[in-house]
């Protein structure tokens, strides 16, 4: 037998198999990380919910998913815990930014925009240089000697 014609065969074999290695490791990794799952620790649920776990059971997990709200979850649709910060940071809009990391914002938004402090609606504003595009001077205008726009 030629190993030419088995050779396409043995790659895809191959390849099927990496492919179910792959898909295994990450179920095991969804399920450590579930199985990790602590009360008060802030989740998110696979179909996009925000909650706060308050007791873990085998197969369920009770969530608070507003204040006073719980309703009871299959800890497989469970899609991530986070960390308390990024939890506050999604739900609250809580920022742990230091005051140094902060940008200064002036009182006068003339200077970010390069305007002049003491212009005023009336006063015109200053004409933009002309760009040359490499046309010439006549079909800047757009219209041909013929009366027909220029392409």
């Amino acid at each position: 037998m030629d190993i030419g014609i088995l050779l396409p065969f043995i790659i895809l074999i191959g390849a099927m198999l990496l492919m179910t290695r792959s898909a295994k490791n990450k179920q095991r990794q969804a399920a450590q990380m579930r199985d990790s799952m602590q009360p008060g620790s802030g989740v998110r649920t696979i179909g996009g919910m925000y909650a706060v776990v308050k007791e873990v059971h085998d197969d369920a997990v009770l969530l608070e998913v507003a204040p006073g709200v719980h309703a009871v979850y299959a800890k497989n649709s469970i899609g991530a815990i986070l960390d308390d910060e990024e939890y506050n940071r999604i739900v609250h809009g809580v920022e742990t930014a230091k005051a140094d990391d902060l940008p200064e914002v002036p009182e006068d938004a003339s200077s970010l925009t390069g305007g002049d402090a003491g212009a005023r609606e009336g006063d015109s504003a200053p004409e933009a240089p002309e760009i040359d595009l490499g046309k010439p001077k006549d079909a800047a205008d757009g219209d041909d000697q013929d009366g027909s726009t220029a392409k």
